[in-house]
């Protein structure tokens, strides 16, 4: 009997025992982005498992629905939605947070017995549920099916800066399938942005389909490749309507854009009768700016894109339109009989008055569907449509005048922004000290500044891994700019939260790129003696190795620890090293030693503030250009001559005289059509020592760089000049006929 007794002790003792729980895994920091305004850490955590419920009120099921399907992606238990519950549950709360009017604001407070996220809207409860998934480990994002959770406590009370904070996603130079645009609609709203801005029409390829017009489709949709290969696509309305909506569950307003009065080439190829001059054209092949567009003399034109924008704006509930408005070249208006005579009859100044027509004519139209229009801020010129927004590109400048004229305005600038760019023009960091309210705007315009976004121009994009590579990182710098700003700007601090959202990243598939080049050059300060140059590392953990003999460098070469000087014409050749294995791109860069090294040279111009080369020493700092003429080496004007005069200090042999430039002739730059030089001995009377004309025929392809050089005998001077000239404008055979040309210059040198 004895033994039963134990027996029955045994197994009652057995029964009683508890049940050992699952470890969860337990985010433990707070790395989110963008930063939240207010964070408070706490004690503790969340347990998400089988017994929690998702309780939501009235109105509020779309986004219970969302953050339910993401929980049973990656657990292995099924979570319930329900109206009301007791218990551990995840709580979406329609409520008003004090001190917070934006409708996206929300507060987020997470403590061991429950999740609460309340807002006054849907939009505020969905922002603040992808703040709730980054802060869930990295594993949740994988889809492990894990049985419990963990997520640290913390209370977040959370609002955006800007209403407008967006990416422009270029489907036109190539074509991206709906599967890689959902994805980046998931992708904006994780990082709470909420606008696509869909590029869907240019030059090389129409990618809507428009019932009124099959041809833009089955011929605009489609381009001839150098290999002869047909390259193209399109979406249908079906298709549109799917992204459309699925963009909505994720409170992603998608506005789309139909390029006017320029970047048109496609729709012409496919009714030629809407050009100038109704002549078949193809569809572009080539990047850069064409000069046919649609004739602002024709009213079947504007039929036609009445039309167009009926069908469009039948699809897209959004309450903009995006026509573009930029990059018209006025070449054929001047040259179209209808066009001008457009002009005199609504008593119109010019070509460019002529396109604030255009504007303002299809303005007025989307007016009275409801639609407000965005352009770029080229639709400053000539005169502004009302209610038209601005957005800004070309700098700062249009969203300044826009808002200073009480237009609203958003800010993506050539300078921040573009993130078709290469890391050396646009790094991490440098996205991260973007501010989108332009400089000296006062404080009751600034209400005006919407907010901003990444241009994602695709002519060097050909697919989606690539995309992913241009985009991110620097996504998430422009995500926390326009959502935190101007709380928060740590770049250091940013940048370990970056580090931890590469494993989410890969879970969710993202091909990201670096944060910056693996080395750049900081610094050059150039004397009569000496160019003494500084490198610098682009990330922790690199070492520098450089040889001046244009030899690839390894882990024997110069070790770079203090800055280098240089005494000598040089071919400077750097590479970063991780853990003894080469890392990132090597920076090349020629330097030369001349007599006018250090000299500050008298100009007859003012560049450009987009390419300064470095300043007014731009020309005789011993920096020799690249390819890129976006490499910060070169100082350009555009329609003007160049002239510049250098005082040596003394009369001395002059043995040679040269300088350098670039051509890429699809980018509107063009080699000088001759080079003028000059000497003279006290700077007042200058005589002409040779003339080098240009060689290198304009229509030449490609990136290159030139120098004109000059051979001199027996000359003595203490000023030396040279006349670059300019040929002022696209040629007649070019794309952009008519549009000032650009003029670039890296060295003017005196040996």
């Amino acid at each position: 009997m004895l033994k039963y007794s134990c027996l029955l002790f045994l197994i009652f003792a057995f029964s009683c025992a508890p049940i050992k729980e699952p470890t969860p895994i337990v985010n433990n920091n707070y790395s989110i982005i963008p930063q939240p305004n207010s964070l408070e850490e706490k004690d503790g955590f969340f347990l998400l498992n089988k017994s929690t419920k998702i309780v939501c009120d009235a109105g509020l099921e779309v986004e219970a629905k969302y953050l339910k399907e993401l929980i049973n992606a990656a657990s292995d238990f099924e979570i319930e939605q329900v109206a009301k519950s007791e218990g551990f549950n995840i709580q979406l709360k329609k409520e008003i947070i004090k001190g917070l009017p934006m409708p996206e604001s929300y507060r987020l407070t997470v403590d061991s017995t429950q999740v609460e996220i309340s807002s006054a809207s849907n939009e505020g409860i969905f922002r603040a549920i992808q703040t709730l998934r980054q802060l869930l480990p990295a594993q949740f994002h994988q889809n492990q099916k894990h049985s419990v959770w963990g997520i640290p406590s913390v209370k977040i009370v959370d609002a955006p800066k800007f209403p407008w904070r967006g990416m422009l996603l270029d489907c036109s130079r190539h074509f991206f399938s709906k599967e890689v645009v959902k994805k980046y609609i998931d992708l904006l709203a994780y990082y709470k942005m909420n606008t696509l801005h869909w590029h869907l029409t240019e030059d090389q390829g129409w990618r809507i389909a428009i019932d009124k017009y099959p041809k833009l489709t089955e011929i605009g949709a489609w381009r001839t490749e150098k290999d002869g290969s047909k390259y193209g696509g399109f979406y249908s309305k079906e298709d549109i309507r799917e992204i459309v909506a699925y963009a909505k569950t994720r409170h992603i307003n998608v506005v789309p854009e139909i390029e006017l009065p320029g970047h048109s080439q496609a729709a012409l190829a496919a009714y030629p009768y809407l050009s100038c001059t109704g002549k078949q054209l193809e569809v572009g092949t080539e990047w850069g700016v064409f000069k046919d567009i649609y004739c602002a003399g024709n009213d079947t034109v504007f039929q036609f894109l009445e039309d167009v924008l009926t069908e469009v704006i039948e699809l897209f509930p959004s309450e903009y339109i995006h026509i573009g408005g930029d990059e018209a070249p006025k070449y054929r208006w001047e040259h179209c009989a209808k066009c001008q005579k457009r002009i005199t009859n609504e008593g119109l100044e010019d070509e460019h008055e002529l396109q604030s027509y255009f504007i303002k004519r299809i303005a007025k139209f989307l007016e009275s569907k409801g639609k407000k229009l965005i352009g770029w801020d080229e639709i400053l010129e000539g005169g502004l449509a009302p209610n038209a927004i601005v957005q800004s590109w070309r700098g700062m400048n249009g969203a300044k005048e826009a808002i200073q004229e009480q237009h609203y305005a958003i800010a993506s600038p050539t300078s921040h922004a573009y993130f078709d760019y290469a890391l050396n023009s646009i790094d991490l960091e440098k996205v991260y000290n973007f501010d989108p309210i332009p400089e000296g705007t006062s404080d009751s315009s600034k209400a005006y500044l919407m907010g901003g976004e990444c241009n994602m121009w695709t002519e060097w994009v050909p697919n989606d891994s690539v995309l992913d590579n241009r985009m991110f990182p620097r996504m998430l710098a422009m995500a926390e700019v326009l959502w935190s700003y101007p709380h928060h700007r740590n770049y250091a601090e940013f940048y370990q939260r970056v580090q931890q959202q590469y494993p989410i990243l890969d879970a969710l598939g993202v091909k990201y790129g670096a944060e910056t080049v693996a080395i750049r050059l900081k610094n050059t300060t150039t004397e009569k003696k000496e160019i003494e140059i500084e490198l610098l590392a682009g990330a922790p953990n690199l070492e520098v190795y450089y040889n001046l003999d244009n030899t690839a460098p390894d882990s024997t070469s110069l070790k770079y620890e203090r800055a280098a000087k240089l005494y000598q014409t040089v071919d400077l050749w750097a590479q970063a090293f991780k853990d003894g294995q080469a890392y990132g791109e090597p920076l090349k860069r020629h330097f030369d030693r001349h007599l006018a090294n250090g000299i500050e040279p008298e100009l007859s111009y003012e560049y450009s503030a987009y390419y300064t080369g470095g300043g007014n020493a731009a020309t005789t700092d011993g920096v020799r250009g690249t390819t890129n003429f976006r490499d910060g080496h070169w100082q350009a004007v555009q329609k003007v001559d160049m002239e510049i005069t250098i005082d040596l200090g003394e009369e001395m042999p002059i043995r040679y005289l040269a300088s350098g430039y670039n051509q890429k002739q699809d980018s509107w730059i063009f080699f000088p059509f001759q080079v003028e030089y000059f000497i003279s001995e006290k700077g007042k009377k200058f005589k002409s020592v040779g003339i080098v004309k240009n060689d290198v025929s304009p229509q030449a392809d490609g990136q290159l760089i030139k120098d004109f050089d000059l051979r001199l005998e027996d000359a003595k001077a203490r000023f030396v000049k040279l006349k670059a000239y300019n040929i002022r404008s696209c040629p007649v055979w070019h794309d952009a006929a008519g549009s000032d040309a650009w003029l670039f210059i890296d060295e003017f040198l005196v040996k």
